[in-house]
């Protein structure tokens, strides 16, 4: 492949399965091997390369001997002590075969909770890559409980792609991509090649992560939906072919420089736009559409940039589609890299006031509940409900129809909070002006000033 213009950032998500096997728990040194050539040839086509690889607890496992999984959490950490260090030693003799210095990153959800750290953690993947250094990412086991998981490393490694500004996240599976249904039990289940809104998808995600390992089609889903929403193009395909990750990038750099031509092309009154989110099938649909028109057409003088010839059809996977406004920095850290301590519930006036261009921060006049209990500075999940269905149901003093209300709630983001959730509850539905009164200080005007406010794209 030649060498691109523009540099990319691609993030290399393995799962343990990718990496060992599920029975033996024995490396897979071919796989892993031929992982370790596509990462080169990405450097030395002008790109970075971060992966983010599970399997210390499957190493872990075969280097103790011990051939099932243990239940008791000490002893999984332990266990993911001696596998990390196999696991990266490992990884550091295969690249040292092609001269690649690679670095070690263990991360808990608590290195990255504090502002500080996520930039400094954000700071350090930037300086690794400009050095030419792959880093290879890890949830640190050894630490991590349930409160500080990211739960599995699907998650993980979209928060990594958002932290390094990543233009792909490859989920490397032992599926070539989205199916309509479980493959493995429906021969005709029919790939899914595109999509452009996870939240319209229809399809059965019934296949479950190794029996080392946590993920499985409904977390990548998940990790799909957070990347993407940080404007990272997200793709599952089949790691035991790591080759194909240079096809898919080749094929959809070629159809982004076809689109910007085409685009530049149009502004001088030229061929139309080609599209880059079509399948395969759909261009070739388009091609043949515009031949035919062509043909039917006046002959005008034209470059015909549209005309290019598409690239061979890539290697199958499925691409999510990046959103056109992603989440900024901050607001991305703060709805993925923070912990919800509670949660407050607004009314539909408040959601406005704070969604608006101009948006304003979180008033206690736009709370209407406050459940669970965080203190100030800690972040909590934003709930939108019924303010009327609310206080009729409180009135009726049926506990069941209060929950039924708060559990009809649509959940739109997290804000930091300036007051505790003791605090919140007795100022909510006041003004800002009867906070001093009521608590005897005011700290802010606000429950979350607006800067400290983040919501998912389709509710920004």
């Amino acid at each position: 492949m030649a060498k691109m213009n523009k540099p990319l950032t691609i993030v290399i998500k393995l799962g343990t399965s990718s990496i060992c096997d599920e029975n033996t728990h024995e490396p897979r040194i071919a796989n892993m091997s031929l992982i370790v050539e596509t990462a080169v040839q990405l450097r030395r086509d002008g790109h970075r390369v971060i992966i983010v690889s599970s399997a210390a607890i499957a190493m872990g496992l075969k280097r103790l001997d011990i051939h099932k999984r243990p239940k008791h959490l000490a002893t999984v950490q332990a266990i993911a002590a001696v596998g990390q260090c196999r696991l990266i030693a490992l990884w550091d003799e295969l690249f040292r075969q092609l001269n690649q210095p690679v670095a070690q990153i263990l991360l808990t959800r608590n290195d990255i909770a504090d502002r500080g750290q996520y930039l400094n953690a954000a700071n350090t993947l930037s300086e690794l890559l400009h050095m030419g250094v792959i880093p290879i990412v890890n949830e640190n086991d050894t630490l991590s409980v349930m409160e500080i998981k990211f739960g599995d490393n699907d998650t993980l490694s979209a928060i990594t792609a958002g932290m390094a500004n990543a233009d792909y996240l490859f989920l490397m599976t032992d599926v070539d991509g989205l199916y309509t249904e479980n493959p493995r039990l429906n021969p005709d289940a029919k790939p899914i090649e595109v999509v452009k809104d996870i939240s319209q998808l229809q399809v059965d995600v019934s296949t479950a992560g190794s029996s080392v390992g946590t993920g499985g089609m409904v977390t990548k889903l998940v990790a799909a939906e957070l990347a993407t929403s940080a404007g990272v193009m997200t793709i599952i395909t089949k790691s035991s072919v790591p080759g194909n990750l240079r096809s898919i990038i080749n094929y959809l750099q070629h159809m982004k420089h076809n689109d910007e031509a085409c685009q530049t092309s149009r502004r001088s009154g030229r061929n139309p736009t080609v599209p880059t989110d079509l399948t395969p099938s759909e261009l070739e649909a388009r091609s043949v559409a515009e031949a035919a028109a062509a043909a039917t057409e006046p002959e005008r003088d034209t470059e015909a940039p549209c005309r290019t010839p598409s690239p061979p059809p890539p290697p199958r996977h499925t691409r999510f589609i990046p959103q056109s406004h992603p989440i900024r920095d901050r607001q991305f850290w703060i709805l993925h890299g923070l912990k919800s301590h509670g949660t407050v519930f607004i009314d539909r006036g408040a959601y406005r006031a704070i969604t608006r261009a101009d948006k304003a921060g979180l008033l206690p006049a736009g709370v209407v509940y406050v459940q669970g209990s965080f203190s100030a500075s800690e972040a909590v999940s934003l709930v939108v409900i019924d303010r009327e269905k609310y206080h009729a149901a409180a009135e009726n003093g049926t506990e069941g129809s209060v929950d039924t209300v708060l559990a009809e709630g649509e959940d739109v983001g997290k804000a930091i909070v300036n007051y505790s959730s003791v605090e919140v509850s007795r100022i909510r539905g006041l003004k800002s002006s009867q906070i001093e009164q009521l608590l005897g200080y005011a700290d802010s005007e606000y429950i979350a000033h607006r800067d400290n406010l983040a919501f998912a794209p389709k509710h920004a």
